[in-house]
């Protein structure tokens, strides 16, 4: 039996200490919150998007940087195995649109009871309040490193013979995520790749967004333009905040067009009436219009669009909101057809890491054993979950991640 110690208590770090102690290992795990889980707690809205109910292959699709590293992982823990993980332990799971898997109840607090069950059934000791301040690492006299344990904060060393680093990214630092594994890694000789905020909300230019603060769109089309480059095209929700756009098109784009928002702004055309073709919705608002003929353009187009979206609708169609709607031109209800279907923002830049649901970039994983997790660079030292240079897009991609290279870690150590 080995003596195994896992550094951090999030989703990475719970999957590879069961794994671990139920493998036969000793395992201590070291949690510098006073709980479990506090990113597991508020992902989802507090729902906790646990993973995504695809095969392999599309699990790997959904990667947007080094999709190959998580092959073997993936294979060796997929969606499957995650929601029977779960399920065994009583904890019954949904399938949403996107095939999105949640808790039945709809308590990402129900995820974490569900770990904390398995940690304590597999004997896992459990050491809350206890900060890492470094690893203790070795050299067998032949230039080869390996690490024999941790030191606290307290100043207290405790050895072992395999440590797994599963602290987290830089996102929702409030949960403890500092970046603590990074240093780890950059101290033991490893590459971190260049770190930044990732499925992240953008600002937007203008008081558009300010305007509609709050409202949800479920059913719109959103495209990305560097001038005429078409970036990104994706259907589903969004919502528009005080300083722009969130909602889950908004955090995936986000993903996959940071560097070139980094170089300048870019456009963002919404299709606020994706089902309808020009044509089609020039019909309905003809008989919206033949219907309140008398009536003025702002009390027609609740009919038509949220309430919160009216003022910002009138500004852009350039049509009076007291105009008479028999007064209405062919011109301007082409207009208000063309902003309909072809809604413009400016996009500035992404917000910050305290609004960033995972951090991009981490240890490279050149250095990691893909089957493994184990570093090639360090005997007995293991890196799981977001501290890897690994992320995806929103959908429960990134906790299968977690799972998946946590279980990896945990079954090979």
């Amino acid at each position: 039996m080995s003596s195994i110690i896992v550094i951090g208590g999030g989703a990475a770090g719970m999957m590879a200490a069961v794994t671990a102690a139920q493998a036969g290992h000793e395992v201590r795990l070291y949690e510098k919150n006073e709980k479990l889980g506090k990113k597991i707690y508020i992902t989802g809205k507090g729902r906790c998007n646990l993973t995504n109910d695809c095969g392999v292959e599309e699990l790997l699709q959904a990667v947007c940087v080094n999709r190959k590293f998580l092959y073997s992982a993936f294979y060796g823990f997929d969606s499957q195995s995650t929601i029977r993980f779960f399920e065994e332990e009583g904890m019954l799971t949904k399938t949403e649109r996107g095939r999105r898997v949640f808790p039945a109840s709809d308590h990402s607090s129900d995820v974490i009871a569900a770990l904390t069950r398995k940690l304590k059934k597999a004997g896992v000791k459990i050491f809350l309040n206890q900060e890492v301040k470094k690893l203790l690492m070795d050299s067998d006299g032949e230039g080869k490193n390996f690490v024999r344990g941790i030191l606290l904060s307290s100043g207290r060393q405790e050895k072992a013979d395999a440590v797994i680093v599963a602290t987290g990214g830089f996102s929702y630092q409030t949960t403890g995520s500092t970046g603590d594994g990074y240093r780890f890694a950059r101290e033991s000789g490893h590459q971190v790749s260049e770190l930044s905020p990732s499925l992240v909300p953008i600002e937007t230019e203008g008081t558009e967004a300010q305007q509609m603060q709050g409202l949800s769109l479920r059913n719109v089309e959103a495209a990305i333009f560097d001038g005429k480059k078409e970036l990104y095209r994706e259907f589903g929700e969004m919502m528009f905040t005080h300083y722009g756009v969130t909602g889950p098109l908004i955090l995936t784009a986000s993903s996959l067009i940071q560097k070139r928002l980094k170089e300048h702004p870019l456009s963002l055309i919404l299709d606020l009436k994706p089902a309808l073709s020009e044509e089609q919705l020039d019909a309905r608002i003809l008989r919206e219009f033949e219907a309140a003929k008398n009536k003025q353009f702002k009390n027609v187009l609740g009919t038509l669009f949220p309430t919160k979206m009216i003022p910002v609708m009138i500004q852009k169609s350039g049509i009076p909101g007291e105009c008479p709607i028999h007064e209405i031109t062919r011109e301007e209800r082409k207009n208000l057809i063309q902003i309909t279907k072809q809604f413009p923002l400016t996009l500035l830049r992404l917000r910050d890491y305290n609004e960033a649901i995972i951090t991009r970039g981490g240890v490279s994983v050149k250095e990691i054993n893909p089957a493994t997790m184990e570093s090639k660079k360090v005997k007995g030292l293991y890196f799981a979950g977001e501290v890897l240079d690994v992320d995806a897009v929103t959908g429960g991609f990134n906790l299968q991640i977690a799972w998946s290279t946590g279980y990896a870690a945990g079954a090979s150590v």
